[in-house]
């Protein structure tokens, strides 16, 4: 009788419901709340909205793709690496260029000023190994 009574006791706190305690990792809260996915969702998408996208000098003219974009330790996007000339990537360059540089205008970037010529230019952009 007395473990059977033990059981039932011990069984109490498997019954009730897990879903109504907070994820936690460590002593952290994980995930968003929802006034932070409110400001997510008027964010660019890295993988849908930028990466591939053209990049356009102040004249209309497309000088290069979004090939990547660097985010710094401090949790900031600091660099977009741009793929400047070349056909199916042979005789690609690639270069590094502030993203506080790059504006969004009209549903694309706009890098003012710029042309594939001085991209080129440009020192090329090797990660590190």
């Amino acid at each position: 009788m007395k473990l059977t009574t033990f059981l039932m006791l011990a069984s109490i706190p498997l019954a009730m419901p897990l879903g109504a305690q907070a994820q936690v990792a460590g002593s952290t809260v994980v995930g968003a709340a929802a006034v932070e996915l409110r400001d997510v969702t008027v964010g660019l998408s890295a993988r849908r909205q930028v990466l591939g996208q053209a990049v356009y000098n102040g004249n209309n003219e497309r000088i290069g793709l979004v090939d990547d974009i660097v985010i710094s330790p401090a949790r900031d996007v600091s660099y977009a690496i741009i793929g400047v000339g070349g056909f199916l990537g042979v005789a690609r360059h690639d270069v590094a260029v502030p993203v506080s540089q790059i504006d969004f205008v009209d549903g694309r970037f706009v890098l003012a000023g710029a042309t594939k010529d001085a991209l080129k230019a440009m020192p090329s952009f090797e990660y590190a190994r």
